[in-house]
């Protein structure tokens, strides 16, 4: 099911697209998957350029030549048709990180082969083949992404991320290393025959192989972590358990609990048929698009504004997707953008001047951008995780199958409306079989849409004009108020400042404040369940700590944010996450999951440490040692996400620390209109 963020904290803190994507490539693993990603990108953009080059040149008739684009593009493109689905289930049933690297290796091989074999029909078999061994690579690599992420919230941000680095850095690189290489010889004034007739385009060729061979060593010796599984199973959708007798392993059987689980599941089946419409739509723009571009008069140069307006569409809705994502559920959002793509391409197909089809073609591209992006992320942090593979890999085939198969027919379409020139408003423009085609996608992306929309969408309660007035008001679905957090040592002066903190901001604006009390301290509940329940040991006590710290926010701090209300929170998550971790010896990244599922990932606006020296003989049973390391840990938090944190100097008397306290909430707050009264007006 769908995890919605819990609070406009939570919100606040997503907020920044640079801070979310620092904090997901501060992931090492991610990050080294990254890295190989965009090796494997440039190396896919230097074959489309090197191998037409090649292709050119091992041919000398002129008609085989101009057909060298095209034959190296349908000879990539027509092996993923059917090798796609059998990678989703190679990713399922074998280790990804192996599967990769042998696929890696082939591709090496196929591509390297081109050089020495050199001979045309050879290049588009190799090529082929290269391809295919790529239909292997890319399930397991969308399939293993979520697992390397410390929070399924994450894989939004990691797939625009892989986005930028395949369609952005990497074909800038391609395009810049191809114009090196073969610049070399004019540049330098070599002669043609310096390394052979091929010899420019084979140096591609090997190049392309070696970054491929790159990619396979990094895969199988620095990340390990793509053998991981089910990192994230609590908040995803899992496939219905078969009967013993019927449970099986093989490559059959998977595709058949594939194809019962995307008919037994609502959202993955509205996903797939909202996806189809889409790519037909897709299909249908690109296929018209130039004799489209003829019919507005505008000359040659039309065609090439709308590739850069449809592009920037693209960029614009895959950037903001993030952010009216925290206003509209992923489900939802997806079947909308189709929606919306469907009815800018009616605007599209009925508009009788370039200006405007400049606009409708950008929001066509944006609404595009939003639904891709958000139908990855749905399979990426949704689906568990024994079963991402296949469904990745149907999307990604059924991307390739409609897209080519709509193409190729639009021209055949296209060609059965005879051309004739109306004039619109004082404009001539030409109605040909590119506005009926348009037209008619545009109908079935907007009908699609809708029903992907009622078939995913599990809030039938809450109307969909809600979600929309808050979208465009750029506000979060719920009217949140601010939380937040006292955090320190020890618990007698979180406890001290946090109440003196409340009373503070109660007489400081008319916002209602609520002071909600550290669940590790709330002794009613907490001492209650261990005592009943005789639990002694840390990992029992953290437990019934967690269970008590959801109730508090269940039925307290989480009504009091949705009525408005400022909650301050004594020792929300971060110091008994310290205290468990440096104290019991637990570990912390399983705490931190503990605490994220406890709270619903409910985080703080604000989080102010009190960083008080540890001296004395401290109260209860934790020693001077003890509280060191949790002083550590505390301090290393906050200088891990200085955004979000002041640190406030905790030594000295109650009201000297108070008045520190309220100086570093005031200056943090007054920029989020609070509602606090000039500095003047609040007694201290």
């Amino acid at each position: 099911m769908q995890t919605e963020p819990g609070a406009g904290a939570q919100v606040g803190r997503d907020g920044s697209t640079v801070y979310r994507a620092r904090r997901v490539l501060a992931i090492r693993p991610f990050r080294r998957l990254w890295g190989v990603t965009y090796l494997c990108s440039v190396a896919d953009w230097l074959t489309i350029l090197g191998l037409t080059s090649l292709a050119t040149k091992l041919t000398h008739n002129y008609t085989a030549q101009n057909f060298a684009f095209t034959g190296v593009l349908l000879s990539a493109l027509l092996p993923g048709l059917i090798f796609a689905p059998l990678g989703g289930l190679l990713a399922d049933r074998f280790d990804r990180r192996k599967v990769m690297f042998v696929a890696d290796l082939l591709r090496c091989g196929f591509i390297m082969s081109i050089a020495f074999v050199g001979t045309g029909w050879w290049l588009f078999v190799a090529n082929s083949l290269a391809s295919a061994s790529a239909m292997m690579w890319i399930p397991s690599k969308d399939a293993a992404v979520p697992n390397l992420l410390r929070r399924p919230d994450q894989v939004e941000t990691a797939n625009q991320l892989g986005m930028v680095m395949t369609y952005g850095l990497a074909v800038v690189s391609a395009g810049a290393v191809y114009t090196v290489v073969t610049g070399i010889a004019p540049t330098l004034h070599l002669p043609a025959s310096t390394f052979g007739d091929l010899g420019f385009a084979k140096i591609i060729v090997v190049l392309i192989g070696l970054l491929y061979l790159t990619s396979a060593i990094l895969i199988i010796t620095r990340i390990p972590e793509l053998s991981l599984r089910n990192v994230h199973a609590a908040a995803v959708v899992k496939p219905k358990p078969k009967p013993v007798e019927e449970q099986s392993t093989g490559l059959r059987a998977l595709a058949r609990d594939g194809a019962r689980f995307v008919r037994s599941t609502p959202l993955i089946r509205g996903l797939l048929i909202g996806a189809a419409g889409a790519f037909a739509a897709g299909g249908a723009v690109v296929g018209s698009a130039k004799p489209y571009s003829s019919s507005l008069l505008a000359g040659d140069a039309a065609w090439g504004l709308l590739l850069v307006a449809v592009f920037l569409g693209l960029a614009t809705g895959m950037g903001g997707a993030p952010k009216l994502s925290r206003r509209l559920p992923h489900a939802r959002l997806f079947g909308i953008s189709i929606v919306a793509a469907g009815l800018g391409l009616l605007l599209v197909a009925i508009s009788p001047h370039l200006a405007v089809s400049l606009i409708a073609v950008a929001i066509v591209g944006a609404c595009a951008g939003v639904a891709f992006l958000t139908g990855v992320t749905i399979i990426g942090s949704q689906v568990d995780d024994a079963i991402r593979g296949r469904i990745n890999a149907i999307y990604q085939s059924m991307m390739k199958i409609i897209v080519f198969g709509s193409t190729a027919v639009v021209p055949l379409l296209i060609g059965l409306t005879k051309p004739r020139t109306v004039t619109v408003w004082g404009n001539p423009i030409i109605i040909d079989g590119t506005r009926p085609v348009m037209l008619g996608g545009g109908i079935l992306a907007a009908f699609v849409g809708v029903i992907a929309y009622r078939q995913m969408d599990s809030r039938r309660a809450e109307t969909i004009m809600d979600d929309l007035r808050n979208a465009i008001r750029r506000r979060p679905r719920r009217v949140n108020g601010l939380l937040l957090a006292l955090e320190g040592t020890t618990a007698a002066d979180t406890a001290s400042q946090a109440a003196r903190l409340a009373d503070w901001l109660r007489q400081a604006g008319p916002r209602p404040v609520v002071l909600a009390a550290d669940p590790g301290l709330d002794d009613e509940r907490l001492l209650k369940l261990v005592s009943g329940a005789s639990l002694s040991g840390a990992r029992a006590q953290a437990l019934a700590a967690a269970a008590v710290r959801a109730d508090i926010v269940e039925r307290d701090v989480q009504p009091a944010l949705d009525a408005g209300a400022i909650v301050v929170m004594e020792r929300f998550v971060d110091s008994p996450l310290a205290h468990l971790s440096a104290v019991a010896g637990l570990d912390a990244k399983e705490l931190e999951g503990l605490a994220d599922w406890a709270t619903g990932r409910l985080r703080p606006d604000v989080t102010v440490l009190l960083d008080a020296t540890p001296q004395g003989a401290p109260p209860g049973p934790i020693s001077i040692e003890d509280q060191w390391r949790v002083h550590t840990l505390l301090t290393e938090m906050a200088a891990a996400d200085p955004d979000h944190y002041v640190v406030v100097d905790g030594d000295g008397t109650e009201d000297e620390v108070a008045e520190r306290v309220r100086t570093a909430v005031r200056a943090v707050l007054v920029g989020r209109r609070a509602g606090l009264a000039p500095v003047e007006a609040v007694k201290a």
